[in-house]
């Protein structure tokens, strides 16, 4: 029955979107049979309204924050979420949840896909909103433990494998030098880019970019996450917990392309994201004028190469 049902919704994307390429609409298809999957809880989640909903993933970082955790949210502001599941050092990030289990070790990417048990459950031109709750992670993690003399800005690059080649959306050191040269008298700048032995990863394996100990050299006004972690090891949970930290006093972000620019899009304020063309399925569908700004209100600026990363922080920042 599911096998026909994804052929016929494979049909009703095709008619849909006649233009998008073959292999795009598998992905509409997807989100369609996704959705239709919620009937099953009708019942249960309008009428009865009692804890059942066990939320279990491990798949990608960036699907997780872009759709389970929407998702979980909405149970637990309905009063129907039971359990929730996922990955080390990954209870900050349900805080709400009042069973949170950190069940694996690893993501594993495959397990996104064939995940019909959140509406929104991969990319697509459109997204359902009906169980989809921003989750107040600026309001829970305010504090006055990271405040500084200036605004915050925190510029959250990454530098890893990207869908099997060469990183692609990152700033290297000529970049990072120009927009720190340019910004560190106006703004308080924390540099951000986790490395492996402090978040979970998937099928991206993160490389040396060495710019840290240039950073400290050129720039020892910028503060870097790194030391943050080492010096507030006694005051926070782990790396995550940092960032949601971190990220909760500040409203100017640059980052990139993937979980790191959702991550960074969940705060308010003003998220410039670098994503090239070519690669994620994000540029295909609109999504960073959809989905990402959902997750928060805030404004989302993206940046399709580094010269329009510079346009976009001369005009906006």
């Amino acid at each position: 029955m599911q096998q026909l049902m994804l052929k016929f919704l494979y049909v009703v994307a095709l008619l849909r979107y006649p233009g998008i390429r073959r292999d795009l609409r598998y992905f509409i298809r997807d989100n369609y049979y996704a959705r239709l999957n919620q009937i099953r809880f009708l019942w249960a989640d309008y009428f009865v309204k009692k804890p059942y909903k066990v939320i279990d993933y491990h798949g990608e970082f960036d699907q997780e924050l872009r759709y389970v955790l929407p998702f979980a949210y909405w149970h637990h502001l309905n009063g129907t979420l039971k359990k929730t599941i996922s990955c080390t050092n990954t209870r900050e990030f349900y805080f709400f949840s009042e069973n949170h289990s950190e069940t694996y070790e690893k993501r594993v990417w495959q397990a996104g896909y064939g995940y019909y048990e959140v509406p929104n459950m991969t990319h697509s031109p459109t997204f359902s909103y009906t169980k989809f709750a921003q989750v107040p992670f600026k309001r829970h993690y305010k504090n006055d433990l990271f405040t500084y003399g200036k605004p915050i800005l925190v510029i959250a690059n990454k530098y890893n494998i990207e869908w099997d080649k060469p990183p692609i959306n990152f700033l290297g050191i000529p970049e990072l030098d120009r927009i720190i040269s340019s910004y560190k008298q106006k703004y308080q700048i924390i540099y951000n880019r986790p490395l492996s032995s402090q978040i979970v990863l998937d099928n991206s394996e993160i490389m040396d970019l060495n710019e840290h100990d240039w950073i400290r050299k050129q720039h020892p006004e910028v503060i870097l996450m790194h030391d943050l972690h080492e010096q507030y090891r006694a005051k926070v949970n782990n790396f995550n917990h940092l960032q949601l930290l971190v990220y909760a006093n500040t409203d100017w972000f640059i980052s990139m392309h993937g979980g790191t620019a959702a991550l960074a899009s969940y705060f308010g304020g003003t998220n410039l994201i670098l994503s090239h063309p070519g690669g994620g399925m994000e540029h295909h569908f609109n999504e960073y004028a959809t989905i990402f700004p959902a997750l928060s209100g805030a404004k989302i600026l993206h940046a399709k190469n580094t010269n329009e990363v510079f346009r976009y922080l001369n005009e906006h920042y």
